[in-house]
């Protein structure tokens, strides 16, 4: 069973004209979220993403955006800290 903190809820967003299918995102996600289709990377689990950057940070053609520090991989880890329930931080209007 994979991973999951709330639905529909990630930032994660992959422009597919800038995507040159060089494989890097592919490569750095540590959740094996992307995957390739027709010689594309595609998002094929999104709800399994933590939002760490590693894709958007390592695309070379910034085909692939996501809001690090916010959502899932944020919230988990602020409650950590804090020892509360896991919560994002942001103004409830704002928030996910």
């Amino acid at each position: 069973m994979k991973f999951r903190y709330l639905k529909d809820v990630v930032t994660l967003q992959l422009n597919s004209a800038k995507c040159t299918g060089c494989g890097i995102c592919v490569q750095v996600c540590p959740r094996d979220v992307l995957t390739f289709e027709n010689q594309k990377a595609v998002i094929t689990d999104r709800d399994a993403c933590n939002e760490c950057g590693a894709c958007s940070r390592n695309c070379p053609f910034e085909a692939i955006s996501v809001r690090s520090g916010v959502g899932c991989a944020y919230a988990v880890l602020y409650g950590k800290f804090k020892g509360t329930e896991p919560q994002c931080g942001c103004p409830e209007d704002t928030c996910c």
